[in-house]
């Protein structure tokens, strides 16, 4: 799944806490000396810890090279203790270390009070060294348009997407066979060891449901609770959800272009959203020739109004953007909306490196660019907004230089209760993947965000949803509709133009967290 981390308000993703039944009422974690936690605290989390790990680089070889991963905490203040939360933001490639303060934050305090909520930046992100950076600058402006019209473009873009997996290579070939999801789940117990504790409880949004769900497979007696938000399709890794994805955020784009049209007493392009579909598609043939500001073509473009399919609480911002360019060819609010928005795509470069490692080695990709080309075509003729941008994102796993590894199955009779959240309308992880794993699990608790459109929908402001999440953490109790749905919540109303909605918690969630996967 694509990973994207935008700025503008800023959205995070959580990797949901894993738990299993112990006593209500856990005892204090024991001694851990190979932690030595130290106050990092900022202004908005103030009570931060951080501490690093050592873990072997190959777990099957434990005395062998190790690598360290970077942690945070927000260590629990209530007598009644639960155990660690850990929590992640998705991606691959996401760090977690705030992510952690962000939920202590946002969930009751009397329920955060019994965690000790721990971030981590999972091996070759961030601060965990040794970090991952296979090439800099690899989505500088301006790029080749993305949708390949004519065999100098298909050029253009396939020698970019080799250039990187090559340099891949050359820079990172001795861990690149280490950077995969079963080595991220080692890592997660590792942890669990480290801060001396029998289970672990779990929260995890988009990617980091999968990530979840592994290491429930793998580990399910050390899991206590597990909270998965905005569900990856676990029998789609990798290549079928991204496919999957093109036509989920080709609804979304439809649905701003109807939003817009709703408010055309604001940005002025008109009542019917197929013609304003249409000026945003004119728009992109300009920018195609003649990039704004030097550095928005029609890639970048995309890059820009991508964001707006996992949060529309960007909306406004990105309409702005639009009309202004539609209404004077003012290419100002457009340049810096892509600086807002796209200039991070997947977390810098180092986030994208880690994207691409993960998937590229968690599961078979087609080797043969004959069937990317025509798998791409024949989406793109349905959902041409993002398709051949998501392509190119992720084709470098058709040069890559490692064996693929087998995707896990993730089916589970083992766990305790888990809790999963998923938006009808999802666009990054399409509503198709919660009932999928709701399937999978068994005794999985499904709860629905009926009309919702936002990718990572917990802690961002819908209150029933943030109850049953409370509920859960506090004494393990699921909703249980009897059904293939067990509980629905309303979504949250759209936002309105020029209206504090775009700086609403759910935004500084969406900061966090991590797009495309």
């Amino acid at each position: 799944m694509r990973k994207r981390a935008a700025v503008l308000c800023g959205a995070a993703v959580v990797l949901a806490g894993s738990f299993t039944a112990v006593p209500a009422e856990a005892s204090a974690p024991r001694k851990a000396p190979a932690l030595d936690w130290k106050s990092c605290g900022t202004t908005n989390y103030p009570t931060l810890q951080c501490a690093s790990l050592k873990v072997p680089l190959d777990h099957r070889n434990p005395h062998g090279r190790q690598i360290t991963l970077a942690l945070s905490r927000v260590p629990h203040t209530a007598k009644k203790y639960q155990g660690p939360l850990l929590v992640n933001p998705g991606g691959p490639g996401g760090s977690g270390l705030n992510l952690a303060g962000f939920v202590a934050k946002s969930l009751p305090e009397k329920v955060a009070a019994q965690y000790d909520v721990i971030g981590f930046d999972p091996r070759g992100v961030g601060k965990s060294t040794p970090a991952l950076d296979c090439k800099p600058g690899h989505f500088d402006p301006v790029r080749p348009d993305s949708v390949p019209s004519t065999p100098a473009i298909e050029r253009a873009n396939l020698l970019r997407v080799k250039s990187f997996a090559k340099a891949c290579r050359d820079k990172h070939r001795d861990l690149l066979p280490y950077i995969n999801t079963v080595s991220a789940v080692r890592d997660m117990d590792a942890i669990r060891k480290a801060v001396g504790a029998k289970q672990i409880n779990y929260f995890g949004y988009s990617y980091g449901t999968y990530l979840g769900a592994v290491y429930a497979k793998l580990y399910p007696e050390r899991v206590r609770r597990l909270v998965l938000d905005s569900i990856v399709d676990p029998t789609g890794v990798w290549y079928e959800d991204n496919l999957g994805q093109d036509y989920a955020f080709n609804d979304r784009h439809r649905a701003f272009m109807a939003w817009v049209a709703k408010h055309n007493a604001t940005y002025k392009l008109g009542t019917d959203p197929a013609k304003i579909e249409k000026k945003w598609y004119a728009m992109r043939a300009d920018l195609a020739k003649k990039p704004a500001g030097g550095k928005v073509g029609a890639a970048e473009l995309e890059d820009t109004f991508l964001p707006g399919g996992y949060y529309n609480g960007y909306w406004p911002f990105l309409a702005d953007a639009f009309a202004a360019y539609v209404g004077d060819k003012n290419t100002d609010p457009l340049v810096e909306a892509y600086d807002n928005f796209a200039a991070i795509d997947a977390a810098g470069d180092n986030g994208y490196s880690v994207y691409a490692a993960v998937q590229c080695r968690d599961a078979d990709w087609p080797r043969s660019w004959w069937q990317w080309r025509q798998d791409n075509w024949a989406v793109h003729e349905k959902a041409p907004f993002m398709t051949w941008n998501n392509a190119w994102y992720n084709a470098p796993c058709a040069f890559w230089p490692t064996e693929t590894l087998e995707p896990v199955n993730v089916a589970n009779r083992k766990l305790p209760p888990v809790l999963l959240f998923q938006a009808t309308e999802d666009a990054a992880t399409p509503y198709q993947g919660g009932v999928t794993m709701h399937r999978l699990l068994k005794g999985s608790s499904l709860v629905v965000e009926d009309g919702g459109q936002n990718h990572g929908i917990s802690l961002s402001g819908n209150s029933c949803l943030d109850e049953h999440l409370a509920t859960y953490l506090t004494d393990g109790t699921v909703p249980r509709g009897g059904g293939a749905v067990d509980a629905v919540c309303e979504a949250l109303p759209d936002p309105e133009p020029l209206t504090a909605a775009s700086s609403s918690r759910g935004a500084t969630l969406h900061g966090l967290l991590g797009f495309r996967g």
